[in-house]
């Protein structure tokens, strides 16, 4: 099996190794890596890590399965999360979540039918004060409102097609 990873990200795994006292310790953001790569962690990303750190893949799976911020399912080109955790909920982030699903016809967890989104609520992404918030694909996005959002996906889908 060819190691994608390896090949593809030689310079960045190294630097990332470079960062800790052994390859153990960099399963996190290879997971990371991988994730970013398939767009999940896909079995093929698991052996790929578990490879380059040189542990069996039943330990690389198990870390991936434990953390909340690796999904182990394919998800669209921009993961959305919502933050609906109380302080968030009081700010409007309930109404902002079903919102959101209902402009973009998913329901928890579902992906658009053109693949281009993922919508799940998450619990504290720790901006209660600027809900509501999501995080997509891991970047913070905050004091949103539905005019804002729809802009935003616009903007995604036009980049997104800009890169086809």
């Amino acid at each position: 099996m060819t190691n994608r990873l390896a090949e593809k990200y030689k310079d960045r795994i190294e630097q990332t190794f470079a960062k800790y006292p052994t390859k153990r310790s960099a399963v996190m953001p290879l997971l990371f890596l991988a994730q970013e790569e398939y767009g999940w962690v896909s079995p093929e990303g698991i052996l790929e890590v578990a490879e380059l750190c040189e542990l069996d893949p039943t330990q690389v799976d198990s870390i991936a399965g434990f953390y909340t911020m690796y999904s182990e399912t394919p998800k669209g080109k921009y993961w959305l999360q919502v933050c609906t955790d109380l302080p968030c909920a009081l700010r409007g982030a309930d109404q902002f979540y079903a919102d959101l699903k209902e402009y973009l016809g998913v329901g928890d967890g579902e992906t658009t039918d053109d693949g281009m989104f993922t919508v799940d609520h998450v619990m504290c992404l720790a901006a209660c004060d600027r809900a509501p918030m999501l995080q997509c694909n891991f970047h913070y996005v905050e004091n949103l409102d539905m005019d804002k959002m729809k802009a935003l996906i616009e903007q995604w889908r036009a980049e997104a097609s800009d890169d086809k």
